[in-house]
């Protein structure tokens, strides 16, 4: 079966509980339709980049899963229905990775920065061309 990772984003005036029941809830549904969950993970309130239905914050819940798409499609279109869902997203991937998502590491951990290397002279920027002459 194909696997896939989805990414909920629910109401930020709904308490933990009730974000972590939506998780439980979303993996059932792909459970009866003959998919199963790989694993979960509750990132926490986070902060949108842009308001959504008058929301500045959101839950954030991701899942791992190993599912038809028939399941994929029944579980996004009842999270669309959902009154506490504000977005779905649903990705097709090749493998899981082994641990934590890239949310859930520490910074430190991560290694995606390698090292930036001397800065130079910052005082000689150059002639942008956009700076006026003062007399």
């Amino acid at each position: 079966m194909p696997l896939y990772e989805h990414v909920l984003i629910a109401r930020q005036d709904l308490s933990n509980t009730q974000a972590e029941g939506l998780i439980e809830h979303f993996s059932t549904v792909l459970a009866d339709n003959g998919g199963k969950v790989v694993g979960t993970e509750y990132w926490g309130v986070r902060t949108l980049a842009y308001k959504i239905n008058k929301n500045r914050k959101g839950h954030y819940a991701f899942l791992r899963s190993d599912a038809p798409s028939d399941a994929v499609t029944e579980m996004e279109r009842l999270a669309r229905l959902h009154d506490d869902v504000m977005r779905v997203m649903t990705i097709r991937v090749d493998e899981h990775e082994d641990g934590p998502s890239v949310q859930m590491q520490k910074r430190d951990d991560r290694g995606d920065r390698g090292d930036r290397g001397p800065r130079g002279d910052r005082g000689d920027r150059g002639d942008r061309g956009d700076r006026r002459e003062r007399n």
